[in-house]
């Protein structure tokens, strides 16, 4: 009864127009005497009825499966999103598809799909592809059940929805030799595999997916929580990677804006490390969030290549912050722990002053300065005047003259060619 008093509300337009015309031919059959038309304006009258009956019945019985493959990639990437219906009632009418899509993604897909009898499924896909990082909700469906005759429009609106992430387009940088990459726990040396020794172990709470055979048992007993062994791997290595997200420290807007570029080739770096075997970890400006995240997780104990997942994964999502300094909360919590590698925008004399001591925090510091003027030469109006940050060439020099190894990066500069010249 609830379906069909649903389907009485989504009668359209000639839906009702055959009710009204169908009692009102009743009606005047009946005062003339008329059989013939009375006849005729209960036919006409009853078709919408029996429409929403059918429909109604029909309509109800869907069920939607979306998958999407794959979850995450790349700007300018392409995912698939495929779409299952099933019908578990009686034959269904005409159904029209359209699944709902941000805007970054494209237009939203609009399918017609043939009826679907009982216990049978139609699937239908289409891609996507994204020009800008994030992470973007597809869906939910919305279905509309159509009769034949346009009497009857059921809208149905499935909750289901799908997560792509985007993340910045990694590109294939070359091979550098990098002082102090062998670090197991923040020293210049590789370390030998620990044989057992209490020395040389280190415990952490138990995660789920842990292998038991790591439990430490004198751990456990002490603290009363299950605690599992961490030992030092051989020939781990460690970096610290730090991106500028000041929207203070960039010019320009869109996906062509200088923070891009940084996202860009903070993304790029990770990606080469972990290939090269270095457990990876992102501090961001907004340094109490990546502190949080760190006091969390530590260092992830999965392989590198699959922990620099969640790395691309933030920097999908990482905003504009409106830190006017660099900060240095993280500093002092985390320790010293192997190589660290930044991507700056314009410094300030009191981001210098952070980076002068920065430079022991790790094995190696490793600097990419970033001339946010020529972006903002191609936005800027030319009676505006210059903005007072110093040219990234001279954030350069400053930075190698204070034990750092740096290079800048233009606009139109090349990355692999600045990766190369940290190396020499």
């Amino acid at each position: 009864m609830d379906g069909f008093r649903t389907g009485l509300r989504a009668l359209t337009t000639r839906g009702r127009a055959f009710i009204a015309g169908g009692v009102t031919a009743v009606v005047c059959g009946l005062v003339l005497g008329e059989r013939d038309i009375v006849r005729i304006g209960a036919l006409i009258g009853l078709l919408p009825l029996l429409t929403v009956a059918f429909v109604a019945r029909t309509g109800q019985h869907l069920s939607l499966n979306r998958s999407l493959s794959p979850t995450q990639v790349e700007v300018d990437q392409t995912a698939t999103v495929r779409l299952d219906l099933t019908n578990h009632g009686a034959r269904t009418g005409l159904l029209l598809v359209e699944d709902q899509v941000p805007w970054a993604l494209g237009h939203r897909p609009r399918f017609v799909v043939d009826a679907i009898p009982y216990g049978w499924h139609r699937e239908v896909e289409f891609p996507v592809r994204a020009e800008v990082r994030g992470t973007y909700d597809i869906g939910p469906v919305q279905l509309r059940v159509a009769d034949p005759f346009g009497m009857l429009s059921l809208h149905r609106s499935f909750t289901q929805v799908s997560t792509l992430v985007v993340v910045p387009a990694a590109e294939p940088l070359p091979s550098i030799r990098l002082s102090g990459a062998w670090t197991g726990s923040g020293e210049n040396r590789p370390r030998p595999f620990s044989s057992g020794g209490t020395a040389d172990v280190t415990v952490r709470e138990y995660r789920i997916g842990d292998d038991l055979r790591r439990v430490h048992w004198r751990s456990t007993a002490r603290t009363g929580e299950l605690m599992v062994r961490r030992e030092e791997q051989p020939w781990q290595s460690r970096c610290t990677l730090f991106v500028d997200n000041r929207g203070v420290a960039h010019r320009g807007s869109g996906p062509d804006s200088s923070l891009e570029r940084a996202i860009t080739a903070i993304a790029s770096i990770a990606v080469h490390l972990a290939h090269s075997g270095f457990q990876v970890r992102l501090i961001s400006a907004d340094g109490e969030a990546d502190l949080d995240e760190f006091r969390e997780h530590g260092w992830h104990d999965s392989d590198a290549v699959a922990q620099v997942r969640p790395v691309l994964e933030r920097l999908a999502a990482l905003p504009t912050t409106g830190a006017v300094q660099l900060p240095d909360s993280w500093v002092t919590e985390t320790g010293s722990t192997g190589l660290f590698i930044g991507v700056f925008g314009a410094l300030s004399q009191h981001d210098r002053a952070l980076l002068g001591r920065l430079q022991n925090h790790g094995a190696a510091s490793y600097a990419m300065a970033l001339d946010v003027e020529t972006w903002a030469a191609r936005t800027r109006d030319p009676a505006e005047p210059a903005g007072p940050a110093a040219p990234a060439t001279s954030s350069t020099s400053w930075l190698q003259h204070h034990g750092w190894k740096a290079t800048d990066l233009t606009r139109s500069g090349s990355l692999p060619v600045a990766w190369q010249e940290l190396g020499r």
